[in-house]
């Protein structure tokens, strides 16, 4: 029988998805409740941890709770019975149970939350709205011909090189490196204090993410034979294709934007929808963001989307569908923010059962949100 995962193999996995470096800077994601070195025999998902989620989790014996909102946004001047947060905190404590939340960085990972949400509405086609900015570097480190390959793995497999769908991309060029050791050196070529040497060299240029960068550093310098590592280290400015925020993608035929509604409202469970549209136009090219998305209102009518999904829309950010005429050349459709992100307990479930059998995984049978529509008779 294979053995039971510890919650630090399954946060591990989680944060290889979705790295903790991806996350937005407001928010704490990770381990907030718990012993990583536990077993995990029942895990429970859940879009929110709540007392009601917390009550179900004792009811199954469950050891880890994963949600993708965190409950300890901010720091707690104690944990006590008092107060909603530390209130909670403390019960989870009591009872032996842990908790790990997975928020923006699953926003921001491939196959993650908006992805979840375009399939659930079923497009097809999916990618990125928009890639993240800002996050990539260039590393660009000399090494000797006998080490090459040898230093080219090891950064391979600390996550550099990864572009798209694609891993260990690299470059190199070669030529020759010069450099006179000083008197306390060990130097990989010559003698401490000699004379100038020179080496046959290649240039191996990767591309690294800002989350990444410390084990890729820390991989170069366990690989490289040379007692100091030269090396350059460069932003690159170009958008991040493994990391972003938002999906765009395609329905299999082309439907009016009254079909759509039906279709959002249904697909999602929701109760009402607010939006602003034309529901005689006709709506083929989708972009969606889970959860609050209205930053990126501008970046859809951008890509020439029919409709754009996401939540949490305020009143004058529907004027910004709306052409010189008054009339809107984009659909902005808001069923709500847990509506677009309540799927996110079945993607964590199912990715789990799939990578770790041994243990069981259950989504929650509790509707986390507090929120409720009234729709008069």
């Amino acid at each position: 029988m294979e053995d039971l995962p510890t919650i630090a193999t399954v946060t591990s996995a989680l944060e290889a998805w979705a790295p903790p470096g991806s996350a937005q800077d407001y928010d704490n994601v990770g381990l907030q409740v718990g012993d990583a070195s536990r077993s995990v025999q029942t895990g429970l998902l859940a879009l929110d941890a709540t007392p009601q989620v917390l009550e179900e989790a004792e009811r199954i014996d469950a050891d880890l709770i994963v949600t993708h909102h965190p409950l300890l946004f901010q720091g707690l001047d104690g944990v006590t019975a008092d107060g909603y947060v530390s209130n909670l905190a403390l019960r989870l404590a009591e009872a032996g149970i842990a908790l790990y939340s997975i928020h923006t960085n699953l926003d921001a990972a491939p196959g993650g939350v908006s992805f979840a949400l375009a399939d659930r509405l079923g497009l097809t086609d999916v990618g990125f709205l928009d890639g993240y900015e800002d996050t990539l570097y260039k590393l660009a480190v000399f090494v000797p011909e006998d080490a090459f390959d040898e230093v080219r793995r090891a950064l391979a497999e600390a996550g550099a090189g990864r572009i798209g769908d694609y891993e260990a991309c690299a470059f190199s060029v070669e030529g020759t490196g010069f450099f006179k050791p000083g008197d306390d050196t060990d130097p990989h070529i010559g003698e401490a204090g000699g004379e100038v040497q020179s080496a046959r060299e290649r240039k191996l240029e990767v591309e690294v993410a800002r989350w990444t960068l410390g084990p890729v550093l820390a991989a170069l310098q366990g690989a490289h034979p040379y007692e100091e590592v030269a090396y350059d280290l460069y932003p690159v400015k170009q958008k991040n294709s493994r990391a972003g925020l938002g999906a765009l993608g395609q329905l299999d035929e082309p439907e009016s934007l009254s079909v759509f509604l039906d279709r959002v409202a249904t697909r999602l469970e929701a109760g009402s929808l607010r939006y602003a549209g034309d529901a005689d136009t006709t709506v083929e090219q989708v972009a969606v963001c889970g959860g609050a998305g209205s930053d990126f209102i501008g970046t859809a009518r951008g890509v020439g989307a029919d409709a754009y999904v996401t939540a949490d829309v305020k009143y004058h950010e529907f004027f910004e569908v709306l052409d010189t005429n008054g009339l809107p050349d984009m659909a902005l459709i808001d069923p709500g923010h847990y509506e677009t992100e309540a799927l996110t307990e079945a993607l964590l479930r199912d990715w789990l059962t799939d990578r770790f059998p041994a243990a069981s995984w259950h989504r929650t049978d509790t509707r986390t949100t507090p929120m409720k529509t009234f729709v008069p008779s």
